[in-house]
């Protein structure tokens, strides 16, 4: 039985990275040996188990054959017999498919470490196109590695891929959890890209691939093209250092461009409304998690709102905190105002620019909830008819968040 450090540990290593999980394979072994051995399976697919010490993943070494359209039609054969060789085989990328003996030597039989040098994401092999979920993880690992290109053969790969309708059999939970992993990468806007060049994103997100080549205002846009911008607010976020549901709100939030009519172009009067309809219809397809999904939906609709909120009096600030749930939902209202922010700074020259509108509704909202509704309602008393107190308890409890955010407002 021989035991080897496979994949991501063995690439992050070599790149100088930090390695965080260990993943191995085993060669020339049996599940009743490695289960004489103390090792615990854990596999329901393909026999997995886990170190009797160490608790990682041990993988006997394995091959795959397709049986059906999509990602789930694999058998699977593990066997003594099955070489190390033939294991990585069946990876994805060449850089993934180096393997690490304990005495420290390296197996590279696909050429992995060449690619490494290079800075190259290529298909082991032919066997990639069988596997749809391949397409989305190589965005993935684009959107990680910045610097790294695509080799030709496997972009045309991707998009003989695509053509056939391999992508179209994902499931939509592995779609978002693909998406939801390369929008935390450092450089997400390479997720999109490499979808939209061999095709995926039009047939996963054509919400999102309809944006390119649609105009917008110069004066306000100097990228001009939605598609160029909407890349520009996903790489703020990511250097804004945005938890994953306002980075997934900085994705969705201008969507309604895409559909804006001709006779309304650059200006897209409305997009907002449309924004809305369409997150909802993109978060209720891939079935995103609720967290992300009100932070999408509260940013398509606000964000103009957020935008122009230095020109809002009191009043008006009350009322956007109270759209967005603030009072209730801090958090929420963090997510969307970063999503804003990434909106205003991903545009050609406003990188560097602050962005006051998040300090103004913050501190807004800070006097807000500073206010004591229960004080208010003893000032009040209560002699009041009975179907008339509370409605007037609400509106003195408004009047004094009101007045305490107009006191916690600059001098004009």
């Amino acid at each position: 039985m021989q035991v080897y450090a496979v994949g991501g540990c063995v690439r992050d290593a070599l790149l100088g990275r930090p390695v965080a999980d260990r993943d191995w394979v085993v060669v020339g072994a049996t599940p009743q040996q490695m289960i004489e051995a103390g090792y615990r399976p854990v596999g329901r697919d393909f026999p997995v188990f886990l170190h009797p010490q160490t608790h990682e993943e041990h993988a006997l070494a394995r091959t795959e054959r397709k049986t059906a359209p999509g990602y789930h039609g694999f058998a699977f054969h593990a066997a003594p017999e099955v070489t190390l060789e033939d294991d990585l085989a069946r990876r994805d990328l060449t850089i993934n498919a180096i393997a690490q003996a304990a005495d420290g030597t390296l197996i590279d039989p696909y050429g992995g470490r060449q690619d490494l040098a290079a800075r190259v994401l290529r298909h082991v092999s032919p066997a990639f196109a069988e596997d749809p979920v391949r397409v989305l993880r190589l965005a993935r690992f684009a959107a990680r590695f910045a610097d790294f290109s695509v080799a030709p053969a496997t972009q045309a790969l991707m998009q003989r891929m695509v053509a056939a309708g391999e992508v179209d059999a994902l499931v939509p939970e592995r779609v978002w959890q693909e998406l939801a992993r390369g929008l935390m990468e450092p450089a997400p806007a390479r997720l999109l890209t490499v979808l939209r060049e061999c095709g995926a994103l039009a047939r996963l997100l054509p919400e999102l691939d309809r944006l390119w080549g649609v105009p917008q205002r110069a004066d306000h846009h100097p990228e001009v093209d939605t598609g160029i911008h909407l890349l520009l607010v996903i790489d703020m976020a990511a250097r804004l250092a945005a938890p994953l549901p306002a980075r997934w709100a900085a994705l969705l939030h201008d969507l309604g461009k895409g559909t804006t009519p001709a006779a309304l172009l650059p200006r897209h009067t409305g997009h907002e409304e449309r924004s809305v309809a369409l997150a909802r219809a993109v978060c209720e397809r891939l079935r995103v998690p609720t967290e992300c999904r009100e932070a999408a939906l509260l940013a398509a609709r606000e964000h103009g709102n957020v935008h122009r909120c230095l020109q809002f009096d009191a009043a008006a600030l009350l009322r956007l905190l109270e759209r967005c749930d603030a009072l209730r939902r801090p958090l929420l209202l963090d997510h969307v105002l970063t999503a804003c922010e990434a909106d205003y700074r991903g545009r050609t020259g406003y990188a560097e620019r602050d962005y006051p509108q998040r300090t103004r509704l913050q501190a807004a909202l800070t006097a807000a909830r500073q206010v004591d509704a229960g004080a208010v309602v003893a000032r009040l008393g209560n002699d009041q008819p009975a179907g008339q107190h509370g409605e007037r308890i609400a509106q003195a409890v408004h009047q004094a968040r009101v007045a305490a955010i107009r006191a916690s407002l600059p001098e004009q």
